[in-house]
């Protein structure tokens, strides 16, 4: 077993515990309902499909009786044969009752057999010793024993009519009990699946949902930056599992954090060191720099014409070579101050940079024929000098890398969310995609020194004032046709909000 694990039971084991509680709960709930409902079902059977029945063929048994004795009567005082079709009738009533009630009496109402033999007792008595004697001799006969047989069958008749009515009220009362059986029943039940629900609900918020949230929240406070944070998790085995992966990584992080601090904090040394170098070496060089090219200014004056051509000729490059090596440390220069000598931001007028960028570039776009059109540009927060730089060199080379058409280049700006997308775009030579990135080095030119003045830090000046400004800037390589640049600076304050 995985240690990482923790000796918790494992969401399967928990999984299965909970189907088997559930299953044991409902198969009780329906064993008991089904014999609640098996009882309400005998009960009603027993009221409904026997004794009411029985209780009504009782009373049809009755009335044929009662109906042979009454044409016995009639036929023994009047000895017309007419009346005796109620005994005819009574008698064929009597077979189908009695047929019936044995029928009906079995299982509960077995024990009513007997009160039913004891009324056929006495009827068969009634008839054997009273009314088939006075039939024959067509004679009342003794009336006063026939009347004390014929009270037997009714004492025997009341007996069973007894007999059902307290089997019916038994029968009822049984009924209600069943009913009220599955009605607690059902209240039982439902008790049981709603604390089954209630412990469920329980189970599942103190051994999954409180676990997971407890980690979640862990997991959050390290993911805001709480890396010291030791994330620990409880409940089941995948949660403390889970959580050990998470301190894990945790660790991992932190070690890269560590890690990465070192690096970055011995970067910005290095940077540091190589930006005051930077900015040192340049300053030193110029006064040297300074006085070689003076001098060999002073030689190309004084001795111009006086040596052979070949002399002229490396006295020129000297002087050339001094000029632009002055052009680079000025420009290296210019560099290293960049985002090190910074001060205070303001909110800047693009539009009132751009058009002085544009004022200063009169004498190239006159030269080429040039046209720059600047839509509407927004107010950034930024270092006035720094901006105009930006858009100076930009516009600067869509002005000086033409084609054989006049420049055209357009400078506009769209808001994207919290930043402001600048574009500058010309119809230009354009920048193949493979130097889209190695147009931004410093001091990387794509052409000769002949073809295109420059050093080739322009560029790379661009980049580092927009990045110090909180933007970027790429070149866009789908451009159809000449050269187009983007960067991002962020909306100032008062428009964010």
């Amino acid at each position: 077993m995985d240690e990482r694990m923790g000796p918790g039971w494992p969401l399967q084991r928990w999984y299965l515990a909970v189907v088997v509680v559930m299953v044991l709960v409902v198969a009780a709930a329906v064993g008991v309902g089904a014999w609640a409902l098996h009882s309400l079902n005998g009960a009603r059977s027993l009221v409904v499909d026997q004794i009411d029945p029985a209780s009504r063929q009782a009373l049809s048994l009755t009335n044929a009786l009662v109906d042979e004795e009454t044409g016995v009567r009639g036929y023994v005082l009047t000895g017309r044969q007419d009346f005796l079709q109620p005994y005819q009738d009574g008698q064929r009533q009597e077979a189908q009752a009695v047929s019936a009630l044995r029928t009906l009496q079995t299982g509960d109402l077995a024990s009513a057999g007997a009160a039913l033999d004891a009324v056929q007792q006495a009827a068969d008595q009634w008839r054997d010793e009273y009314a088939v004697p006075a039939m024959a001799q067509a004679n009342a006969g003794d009336i006063e024993r026939g009347k004390a047989l014929f009270d037997r069958v009714r004492a025997a008749l009341s007996s069973q009519d007894a007999q059902l009515t307290a089997a019916r009220a038994g029968a009822r009362a049984a009924l209600a009990d069943a009913a009220d059986n599955l009605v607690t029943v059902g209240v039982v039940v439902a008790v049981a699946l709603l604390a089954l629900i209630v412990l469920l609900a329980l189970l599942a918020h103190y051994g999954m949902v409180r676990p997971v949230s407890k980690l979640a929240t862990e997991v959050r406070r390290v993911a805001d930056g709480q890396f010291q944070r030791k994330v620990a998790g409880s409940g089941p085995r995948e949660f403390v599992g889970l959580a050990a992966d998470v301190e894990q990584m945790r660790l991992h992080i932190v070690n890269e954090l560590d890690t990465l601090h070192q690096v970055h904090d011995e970067l910005e040394r290095s940077n540091r060191e190589l930006e005051q170098f930077a900015y040192v070496a340049s300053h030193d060089l110029q006064e040297p720099l300074r006085k070689v090219a003076s001098f060999c200014q002073l030689l190309e004056r004084r001795y111009k014409g006086q040596l052979d051509e070949r002399a002229d000729q490396y006295i020129g490059f000297a002087v050339d070579g001094a000029k632009r090596m002055q052009v680079l440390i000025n420009d290296l220069l210019a560099f290293s101050r960049v985002g090190r000598l910074t001060r205070e931001k303001v909110i800047v007028d693009c539009d009132e940079i751009a058009a002085q960028a544009v004022a200063n570039l009169g004498p190239a776009m006159e030269e080429t024929g040039a046209e720059i059109e600047v839509g509407p540009l927004p107010s950034v927060r930024g270092e006035p000098a720094l901006l105009a730089a930006v858009f100076q060199n930009l516009l600067g080379n869509a002005v000086k890398f033409h084609g054989e058409d006049p420049p055209r280049v357009t400078l506009s700006a769209l808001r994207d969310n919290d930043f402001w997308t600048f574009t500058c775009a010309d119809n230009g030579i354009g920048i193949e995609p493979e130097y889209a990135e190695r147009v931004f080095v410093i001091f990387q030119r794509l052409h000769p020194k002949d073809a295109y003045p420059g050093t080739g830090i322009g560029l790379a000046m661009c980049r580092k004032i927009i990045e110090y400004h909180g933007g970027r800037i790429w070149l866009d390589t789908d451009a159809d046709r000449g050269t187009v640049f983007r960067f991002t600076l962020p909306v100032a304050d008062e428009e964010a909000q």
